[in-house]
């Protein structure tokens, strides 16, 4: 307040004092050369330029009534100085907000009474693994379903599934297969009998054949959506086919072709012969196009059956093993861990699906047990595929030969069912020997993993297993 109040009063100096300052310091007795080393003017100190009030500079002074250097105009606040009315800068005065954002009430720190605490923090989530889970090593081919992955549902969900996908695909060829007809033919096909779709023998064999083997890619999605695991492990323990083994397998089916033939004309020399197919020889012309169709679709159809009834079947109630149960299920438990349960289904649901009764029954039914039993043995389809394509060939063409493209089923002699079934067993010696000869793979690549120990039960270990 008081510096104020005396920069307000000052009054100009005299003009004989500040006219030329340079002129005073020239008559100065005490020049610059009298002057000491480190000291300025008389008694220690040079007064220097005229200072004025308080040892401010005299600089060159506005007139009267113009503000000082660094002073604002009269009414206007001074830098650093508030308006009229104004707080001044800084921390705000008391009662008064501050600046920004109006200011809450924060709470303590910590849970209040009344409120939920903070949720406990279990980390980040886990990040997933792959869809497909590799098989385990060391298993045999009716095991390979039981995967890290396996659930006791997944056989039965899977298994409905490829029923359902089974009638959904059969519907829609169906409808393409009419569609196709209406197009070449300019009319919708008329039905002749309960047996015959398109009234037509030639489409009538394409259609069943084709639609058999829509099941070749149905179970192959079955094994990867359902159960998680890669298609191809239901045709070997290598996942694949293994096409080398395949073609050593056809070779030996030709054979088993030519000495089945010689047993079936022996039998009819000592039973009953079995009604044969009327007529002759049809000729080329009415022989190629069902010829065509039964060259191009049986393979697949022979080997669509065979992923069902040798493939998935076996390995889904393979995949049952009750080893996660004490003591490893018991006597249940060793039963399923065989491959026995499975063939032995396979081969019943196979010959459920034939027409043939009496002895025939039994035929079929050795076929699928002989194939199931090869497939487990062999460690992958290619054996029991190659056996069936042939056998299908030759149940096929004979009768087209003769006119006649639908299998007759039914009551079959006994004598002939020896002569089918016993090549089929000297087939199934034959590629179980040479197997062992070629080395081929029985089971998963790679060592079995090492068991944890569990508690003993009934002298034995529990087998570990998912559930």
């Amino acid at each position: 307040m008081t510096e104020q109040s005396d920069s307000s009063s000052w009054t100009p100096p005299d003009s004989s004092s500040s006219s030329s300052p340079s002129s005073s310091s020239s008559s100065d007795p005490s020049s610059a050369g009298d002057r000491e080393p480190g000291r300025a003017g008389g008694y220690g100190n040079d007064p220097g330029p005229y200072q004025g009030s308080y040892g401010q500079p005299a600089y060159d002074q506005p007139p009267y009534g113009q503000p000082q250097y660094g002073q604002a105009p009269y009414g206007q606040p001074q830098h650093g100085q508030p308006q009229h009315g104004q707080a001044p800068y800084g921390p705000p005065q008391y009662g008064q907000p501050q600046y920004g954002p109006p200011q809450y009430a924060q709470p303590p720190y910590g849970p209040q009474p009344g409120m939920p605490g903070p949720l406990p923090y279990h980390g980040p989530p886990a990040a997933r693994g792959p869809w497909v889970v590799p098989v385990r090593p060391g298993l045999p081919f009716h095991q390979m379903a039981r995967t890290d992955a396996h659930r006791w549902w997944r056989p039965l969900v899977g298994t409905v599934a490829v029923l359902g996908a089974a009638f959904l695909a059969t519907a829609v060829l169906m409808i393409i297969g009419i569609i196709g007809y209406v197009v070449v033919n300019g009319e919708p096909p008329e039905m002749k009998s309960d047996t015959s779709l398109f009234g037509n023998i030639n489409a009538d064999l394409a259609f069943n054949l084709a639609a058999l083997a829509l099941l070749i890619p149905i179970v192959f999605l079955g094994a990867w959506g359902v159960q998680r695991r890669r298609p191809g492990t239901l045709s070997s323990v290598v996942g694949r086919l293994r096409w080398r083994w395949l073609l050593a397998c056809c070779g030996l089916a030709l054979v088993f072709l030519l000495v089945s033939f010689g047993a079936s004309a022996l039998a009819g020399m000592f039973g009953d012969v079995p009604d044969e197919p009327e007529g002759r020889w049809v000729g080329w012309a009415d022989f190629l196009l069902p010829a065509l169709i039964v060259v191009a679709l049986v393979p697949f159809q022979a080997s669509a059956e065979e992923y069902v009834f040798r493939g998935w079947i076996p390995q889904a109630v393979g995949a049952c093993t009750l080893q996660d149960r004490p003591g490893g299920g018991g006597v249940p438990g060793r039963v399923l861990r065989t491959p026995w349960p499975g063939i032995l289904l396979g081969a019943v649901l196979f010959t459920s699906l034939h027409g043939y009764t009496g002895w025939g029954m039994l035929d079929i039914f050795m076929f699928g047990a002989i194939a199931g039993w090869l497939t487990v043995r062999t460690g992958g389809l290619e054996a029991a595929i190659a056996l069936h394509v042939f056998n299908n060939l030759m149940a096929f063409l004979l009768p087209a030969a003769f006119g006649r493209l639908t299998l007759e089923q039914g009551a079959v002699p006994w004598q002939y069912v020896v002569a089918d079934v016993v090549p089929m067993l000297l087939y199934a010696a034959g590629a179980w020997w040479l197997s062992r000869r070629l080395k081929v793979e029985t089971v998963t690549p790679g060592a079995p993993a090492p068991r944890p120990e569990e508690p003993a039960v009934a002298g034995r270990p529990a087998d570990p297993g998912p559930a």
